[in-house]
């Protein structure tokens, strides 16, 4: 069967199963409520826009100077033509967000995680792997030619330590995980690991792109909030949520280890630098979240409303301090018959199905911000109510 045949088969299939994904397209900017063209204005439970800082006036005109200031970019890659200084500016930044040494961009987390794996591998390496990681995570692994990738069960430490112990042979062993698991919602026990790694002469790699401005007393992620800010090897994370909610990603970790990216990551050596109005506007989120802890406070205030309400409404919502929350429900087309259902009451929450999630363990993903007002979080669980 020829190309154009089997793809019409199989978007044919989708919509007899209902299980065909649908875009939804916005009429102005990413807030506590969005005006979606399809449907008009509704309450927005599907954005990473944890800290609502994707549509505030500071992050704004920080971009709109950004753009007066160094037009749209270079328009190649770094080690051609030159970084401009809010380059250096945001990764000094996060390198001091992070408590490392240094950190370098890239135009997405996905492209830092297909940047770190390949460049710090070495023939004799061995990979750990956590089983529920994120997609980018495991294609930077695949990408790797280490001697051996191996999974390890789902925040399981038992696990790790049993397998790190029959691979002390290896001459680097690298453990990555997620820090905040974006499909469940789950965090990742990086004291555990940070304790597992050391006496394993283990190097700890946490993706922490949905940790960053959620998690913590003072927003800075995952390890702050098991207690091991500065003990993680390498951190990598993502501009293009919490911090601002344009695109960008990063990876932080010692000098010597950026300096090794910057001369082998293939991402940035044959991809375009961080367009400067990301850079600028990332910059100034952070900015904002180091200020003063009124936004990350009330993110936490929501989530536990949130998640407290979905639970008085007979939900099965597992005990997390992070802003996912997952509903299970199984079926995908019934994930999705619900998450129109909830569209039409006015709360827009998106489903997931195969392949982002297993088949049989469709999802709805409720995704909480900062910008909620108490009057947004009355209207959802009146919604939810009525599902």
């Amino acid at each position: 069967m020829n190309f154009e045949n089997r793809t019409r088969q199989e978007l044919e299939e989708q919509i007899r199963l209902g299980t065909r994904k649908v875009l939804r397209h916005l009429r102005g900017p990413m807030g506590p409520t969005v005006d979606v063209e399809e449907v008009g204005e509704v309450i927005c439970l599907c954005s990473n826009n944890y800290l609502g800082l994707a549509n505030h006036p500071d992050v704004v005109a920080a971009a709109q100077a950004a753009l007066r200031k160094y037009g749209a970019g270079t328009a190649s890659v770094r080690f051609i033509c030159g970084t401009f200084d809010c380059h250096r500016a945001i990764e000094e930044k996060l390198a001091a967000f992070s408590h490392t040494e240094a950190a370098i961009t890239y135009t997405s987390c996905w492209c830092a995680n297909e940047a770190l794996m390949p460049t710090i591998t070495g023939k004799n390496d061995v990979i750990f792997s956590d089983e529920l990681n994120h997609a980018s995570i495991i294609d930077g692994c695949r990408l790797a030619k280490p001697r051996e990738r191996i999974v390890y069960a789902h925040r399981d430490a038992t696990d790790l330590e049993k397998k790190l112990k029959t691979n002390q042979d290896a001459d680097a062993r690298w453990v990555i995980t997620d820090g905040v698991f974006s499909m469940e919602g789950a965090v990742a026990n990086l004291a555990k690991l940070v304790e597992i790694c050391k006496r394993y002469d283990a190097r700890l790699i946490v993706d922490d792109s949905h940790g960053v401005g959620v998690l913590g007393s003072n927003g800075r992620g995952t390890a702050e909030h098991a207690g091991v800010l500065g003990e993680i090897d390498i951190i990598t994370g993502t501009l293009g949520k919490a911090l601002g909610g344009a695109a960008g990603g990063y990876i932080a970790g010692s000098q010597d280890l950026i300096e090794l990216l910057i001369q082998k990551s293939r991402t940035s050596l044959f991809s375009n630098a961080l367009p400067p109005v990301t850079a600028c506007s990332a910059h100034k989120a952070i900015e904002l979240l180091e200020r003063d802890n009124t936004l990350i406070n009330r993110l936490h205030t929501n989530i536990a409303k949130i998640r407290q309400g979905l639970a008085k409404l007979g939900f099965e919502c597992q005990d997390s301090p992070t802003a996912i929350i997952p509903i299970m429900i199984g079926d995908e087309a019934e994930a999705i018959r619900k998450s129109e259902r909830l569209l039409e009451l006015g709360i827009w929450v998106v489903a997931f199905g195969f392949p982002v999630v297993p088949k049989g363990k469709a999802r709805l993903r409720v995704q909480v911000s900062a910008a909620l007002t108490d009057a947004h979080i009355e209207s959802i669980l009146r919604a939810f109510a009525k599902l």
